[in-house]
């Protein structure tokens, strides 16, 4: 599944900084990055010490993943 990142109010792309990849708003910190280490088993807490990002930030991005999942064709 495929998500449409230009409707999430956390991050945005901006052609020339970070390669055009998706970020949170207002930093360097690319969202695939942060969802890297949460698969690799870093809390939240942890990222929040390792990248510059507010659980603020946060919280909105999974929102916006959680609400995308929810909208997602159920497959069963």
């Amino acid at each position: 599944m495929s998500l449409d990142w230009s409707e999430c109010p956390a991050v945005e792309s901006i052609p020339g900084k970070v390669s055009g990849a998706w970020v949170l708003k207002g930093t360097r910190t690319p969202v695939k990055v942060l969802f890297e280490n949460l698969e690799a088993g870093m809390t939240i807490e942890e990222v929040i010490e390792q990248f510059p990002v507010t659980r603020e930030q946060l919280d909105s991005l999974m929102a916006f993943v959680a609400r995308s999942l929810e909208k997602a064709p159920s497959h069963g």
